[in-house]
């Protein structure tokens, strides 16, 4: 008798340890875009990253491949921010081994809710401000050829978006539901307002920085003297005004229209090159 009660409560204590959570955090960090289709996006990369904690959770190979049959649903997210669903999700997997009043239509439930607000969040603070920040820091170290720019870059990405995911995952794992309160709340809203901010001020100021589109058109006299220069004139009356045009075309393209940033490019080298032939732009190329 008193076997059978020590063994009840062998099964009800269990937990996952660090080094297993470090695992599933490893996986998912590496693996997340794993065999990626347009049918599974990262479903894959999320089965691996809860696969070890399956397997220290349930040592009988059949309620492995029970448990892990939750999580081959189709599933989506941005990457960085969306560890913190990996987190929560491997609590749930916890309290389910321990015979918690949880099973995989609730974790399905959550993470199929999650997933889409954390997405946009996520692409929002890490694709649309943090990479832009990064990389206009990057544009002024690269001034004159410099290989620092790239390298700076390459490294603060890398370490950013390692210890970001590694402490998104932990907290998710931690904090449980409270995590998703802590991101879509008052309080992530003021974070998210705060960096949004300071990602404009960034990018506007490289645009200003590294972004120059100039007319070479001009009109003469009969006797070929330039009576007309286009670009002095926009210059005195709003310096830099091709350039806030072409950079406005772009954001409304792109924010309004929703073309893609591919169609915006391939159209920028268009007008470029019909300008080149009819001599309002001038490459600047001698032969």
């Amino acid at each position: 008798m008193m076997r059978r009660i020590f063994k009840m409560q062998e099964t009800v204590n269990k937990r996952i340890s660090k080094r297993t959570l470090t695992k599933s955090f490893h996986h998912w960090f590496y693996g997340h875009l794993t065999c990626f289709s347009q049918e599974h996006m990262q479903t894959f990369g999320y089965l691996t990253s809860m696969l070890p904690i399956v397997e220290e959770l349930y040592p009988n190979k059949e309620d492995q491949k029970e448990a892990l049959k939750t999580y081959t649903a189709f599933f989506n997210t941005e990457p960085q921010l969306g560890s913190v669903v990996i987190g929560i999700t491997a609590g749930l997997e916890e309290a389910r081994a321990n015979g918690k009043d949880v099973d995989g239509e609730t974790i399905n439930g959550l993470r199929a809710g999650l997933m889409g607000p954390l997405a946009g969040i996520g692409d929002s603070m890490v694709v649309g401000t943090l990479i832009p920040v990064i990389l206009g820091i990057s544009l002024g170290l690269s001034t004159g050829g410099s290989p620092v720019g790239a390298i700076f870059y390459i490294i603060v990405w890398n370490l950013l978006a390692y210890f970001g995911m590694r402490f998104a995952y932990f907290k998710g794992y931690e904090m449980g539901d409270k995590a998703v309160e802590f991101l879509v709340g008052a309080q992530g809203k003021a974070i998210r307002k705060a960096i949004s901010i300071i990602g404009g001020t960034v990018v506007g100021s490289v645009a200003a920085t590294w972004v120059s589109v100039t007319t070479a058109f001009k009109l003469r006299n009969s006797s070929g003297k330039v009576f007309l220069n286009l670009q002095d004139k926009l210059d005195s009356v709003y310096p830099g005004l091709l350039t806030a045009g072409f950079i406005l075309m772009c954001w409304w393209l792109m924010a309004k229209k929703n073309v893609s940033a591919g169609k915006t490019m391939i159209l920028l080298v268009i007008i470029a090159f019909i300008g080149v032939l009819v001599g309002f732009f001038n490459p600047g190329l001698s032969y």
